[in-house]
């Protein structure tokens, strides 16, 4: 009996730790989210990526669509498409 009510102290001590670990993984992981989210800048806000450079030509965007349509079985949408 000595060897099971230890077996089941190291059990419950395990997982304990385990939840403690991992609690601070998911912690620290919203952390480090927000943290980017609120100090770098998201490169949709500069604005300065719908100028005439930047859009995709009609010819390019038939074939993405049509690339789209034929892989996705016509299940799939095209919203936007934009140059880097």
């Amino acid at each position: 009996m000595e060897n099971l009510s230890e077996a089941l102290g190291l059990l419950a001590i395990g997982m304990i730790m385990v939840i403690i670990v991992l609690w601070l993984v998911v912690g620290l992981g919203n952390l480090v989210i927000n943290l980017t989210n609120r100090f770098i800048p998201d490169e949709k806000s500069h604005g300065n990526a719908s100028g005439p450079e930047k859009q995709v030509h009609s010819k390019q965007m038939a074939a993405i669509v049509a690339a789209v349509d034929l892989i996705t079985h016509g299940r799939g949408k095209v919203d936007s498409v934009q140059k880097k």
